[in-house]
């Protein structure tokens, strides 16, 4: 159960990491294929906004309920 719980933690961690860079450092690179979709017209700078906004989002939620995992046992 110990590996289930620093899976859910790493996974968040890498979340919030990528969303961190996407949303704010504006890393839009990091989403496949953005770059020549915003080229040909079919995503925007929001988009890749939204995408960077909602894996941080989720990311903070994954890594807080692994924490509380632990500490609850």
């Amino acid at each position: 159960m110990l590996i289930l719980k620093i899976i859910l933690m790493t996974v968040g961690v890498a979340f919030t990491t990528f969303g961190y860079k996407i949303y704010f450092q504006k890393k839009y690179n990091l989403i496949n294929g953005f770059e020549e979709a915003c080229k040909a017209g079919r995503k925007t700078k929001r988009y890749a906004e939204s995408v960077g906004l909602v894996e941080f989002i989720i990311g903070i939620i994954l890594t807080v309920i692994g924490v509380c995992m632990i500490m609850i046992k």
